[in-house]
């Protein structure tokens, strides 16, 4: 693997782990997809740093846990917002 790869894959477990955003915001923060900030995340990293990984897979864990009422108050919200400009 390239010593940037690697580099790169650190940078985006601590970044997870400073600000526990969602792998989308953690993509849009840094530039790069969405599929390689996740491949980085659940692939690459426990075979780069395997404590940082773990830290990783539990918040990684917890957003997909919550995932279903995150969609949710998204579709809460669209709709209060289609109602507000009837």
């Amino acid at each position: 693997m390239h010593e940037h790869i690697r580099k790169r894959c650190i940078r985006l477990g601590e970044l997870l782990i400073e600000t526990r955003e969602t792998v989308r915001v953690l993509a849009k923060m840094t530039g790069y997809s969405k599929s390689t900030v996740h491949k980085d995340l659940t692939e690459r990293l426990p075979t780069i740093h395997e404590g940082l990984a773990e830290q990783v897979k539990e918040i990684l864990a917890y957003h997909k846990a919550v995932r279903h009422i995150r969609g949710g108050e998204a579709t809460k919200n669209k709709w209060k917002e289609r109602a507000s400009h009837e």
